[in-house]
């Protein structure tokens, strides 16, 4: 007998802060190693003294777009081969298009960008405005459930968070 296909209610504002939360981890891992192997390229081409006196990856655009890339294809991989990131498969929840079908890497573009817009105002009242990171961050943070709550990454990129159910 075929697995029963998820139900598609929607998954709450809880449920979904956990899958990040526990994807934040994991990607906080993947990013240390991004940034490692970064350094150590940057060393073996420069030198470890060159790299001493003046780190190149500090403020560096390649650097930053570097690890922009590996945020979007750590999530947009999950998304687009199987639905779920580890913490969404932890937290039961999966994410496909309305008709059921995973999603393309187009949607999990626009998913990606939506999704990090909670960023911006982060960002803009750091360096700009020159206000304390936490402040900042507790913006932006405020931005994300706003986010979230009016289900927009959703929305833009065409697709459903749904809930899968328990195996009997």
């Amino acid at each position: 007998m075929s697995e029963s296909p998820p139900i598609s209610e929607r998954v709450g504002l809880p449920r979904r802060l956990a899958a990040i939360g526990y994807d934040s981890l994991l990607l906080g891992a993947v990013l240390f190693v991004a940034t490692a192997l970064a350094i150590g390229l940057t060393i073996v081409v420069i030198g470890s003294e060159a790299f001493k006196v003046a780190n190149p990856l500090s403020g560096n655009p390649f650097f930053r777009t570097w690890l922009l890339l590996v945020c979007f294809f750590f999530y947009g991989g999950f998304w687009v081969c199987g639905g779920q990131t580890l913490g969404m498969r932890a937290w039961r929840l999966r994410i496909q298009q309305h008709d059921g079908r995973g999603i393309r890497w187009q949607q999990a573009l626009l998913r990606f960008l939506t999704a990090g817009l909670w960023l911006l105002p982060a960002i803009y009242l750091h360096q700009v405005l020159k206000i304390g990171i936490g402040l900042s961050l507790g913006a932006g943070a405020g931005g994300l459930l706003l986010l979230l709550a009016l289900r927009l990454p959703d929305r833009f990129s065409e697709t459903e968070l749904v809930l899968i159910k328990k195996a009997a």
